[in-house]
């Protein structure tokens, strides 16, 4: 059997797996890898390469800044950033029509500026936000909606491990993708005001006013920011300017964070061990999605696929924006049935290279299908926030959570389209670095 079609078939493969015998994804990818290569190469060559795999992923010194930014964020998370951030936003646009939605969606973006992950920011607003908006009279659906979809920011703004996974397995950059994704998650994060604004127009009664507050009360506020404000100028900065490599931006960040904690008197050592604990478990899994992912990566490159599926894509009788609308249908379809790290480590090794060979900027690209696979965390009929939330508010139906959640789909597609219109959203702040 030729290569090539072990190689389509081992995809085939992977996808039932995955889907029918609901192996989890990491585990599955490095079967499917390892039996693929076996049967392309020889099993002697496939234990080799798998035993190899395995040791170079949990000793690569690179990978360190995984652990190392979760780490920061659960610090700041028990240390209770979250709700500082939260009542920071309440306090500035609270007021108005539908402003505790809005103020969540503040909240949700401060908070993925030191968290980078969008579960843990849906579970976190939720605890925060949804009993205060409950409290104001709002609608579920608004409610639960706005903290769905302001977590999936905790993917698209930097610090974010999906980017940092992306850089790791392309070779691009980790700075470069960090400051490519800041203007188009800012973007994300203005339209998903103004949805708020716009459906509160529509329908006064889903977001009524809140509380009116001086403005001595809005400045006083301002001083539970700082932390994040810090950290995150930190990060950026010392990336700009050369100080530190990611990694050592994740070492730093996480420095800072337990440091601030500790002067701040908000951490104790039953909160740094479940810290600990809580980045052990997510790096854990996340480590293991990358040893597989390498694993099913080697058999790809000794079946080709990858440079075969880029020529047939780059030899096409058809306009090279069909070939690139197609593949981000795959990953918007893709993001609402599966989880976006695995399916990014999955379609990464033979998407990126038909990118590249389109003459797409990486960065630029890197970006399109990171928005676009996040946009599934809030997707039917999987839409991982979506379960979060749920999970968080038990009184709130799925069903609600996913209706309230179509709010913001339009302002999805926007920056989509902005982003790919646009393609200086993404380049031109990664261009300042050289």
């Amino acid at each position: 059997m030729e290569p090539l079609t072990i190689g389509l078939i081992g995809i085939a493969a992977l996808m039932a797996v995955i889907f029918f015998l609901r192996v989890p994804v990491g585990f599955a990818m490095a079967l499917v890898g390892f039996s693929g290569f076996a049967m392309v190469v020889n099993p002697n060559a496939a234990v080799s390469v798998t035993a190899t795999s395995i040791w170079s992923t949990f000793t690569k010194y690179s990978l360190t800044v995984i652990p190392f930014f979760i780490l920061m964020g659960n610090i700041c998370f028990h240390a209770g950033v979250s709700n500082r951030l939260y009542r920071a936003a309440y306090m500035w646009i609270g007021h108005i029509r539908g402003g505790l939605a809005m103020a969540t969606v503040a909240a949700c973006a401060g908070f993925a500026a030191i968290c980078g992950s969008n579960a843990a920011t849906a579970a976190t607003m939720s605890a925060v936000a949804l009993p205060e908006m409950k409290k104001y009279g709002y609608s579920s659906k608004l409610s639960t909606g706005s903290v769905a979809s302001g977590a999936t920011l905790g993917v698209v703004i930097p610090p974010s491990v999906v980017l940092i996974i992306i850089g790791l397995s392309t070779g691009e950059s980790i700075a470069e993708l960090f400051f490519a994704a800041l203007i188009p998650g800012l973007i994300l994060t203005g339209l998903f005001m103004v949805s708020i604004w716009g459906v509160c127009k529509l329908n006064p009664e889903l977001g009524p006013k809140g509380p009116a507050t001086s403005w001595r009360e809005k400045f006083r506020s301002l001083s539970g920011s700082i932390e994040m404000l810090v950290l995150f100028t930190l990060i950026m900065t010392g990336l700009y300017m050369g100080w530190f490599t990611p990694t050592e931006a994740g070492a730093a960040g996480a420095f800072f964070a337990l440091l601030i904690a500790i002067i701040g008197r908000q951490m104790t050592l039953e909160k740094f061990k479940a810290a600990l604990r809580d980045t052990m478990s997510t790096s854990c899994m996340i480590l293991v999605i990358v040893t597989g992912a390498v694993i099913f990566g080697r058999f790809l490159t000794v079946t080709r696929l990858p440079y075969e599926t880029a020529t047939w894509a780059a030899a096409l009788p058809i306009p090279k924006v069909a070939v690139l609308l197609l593949m981000l249908a795959i990953y918007a379809i893709g993001g609402a049935i599966m989880d976006a790290l695995g399916l990014l480590m999955i379609t990464i090794p033979i998407f990126f290279p038909v990118a590249l060979q389109l003459g797409y900027d990486p960065l630029w690209f890197a970006v399109l299908i990171t928005l676009v696979t996040t946009m599934g965390a809030i997707t039917p009929p999987v839409g991982v926030n979506t379960f979060v939330v749920a999970g968080m508010a038990p009184d709130v139906p799925l069903t609600t959570v996913f209706k309230g959640v179509s709010y913001f789909l339009i302002a999805f597609a926007l920056a989509i389209a902005l982003v790919m219109a646009l393609p200086a959203t993404a380049t031109w702040l990664p261009a300042l670095l050289h």
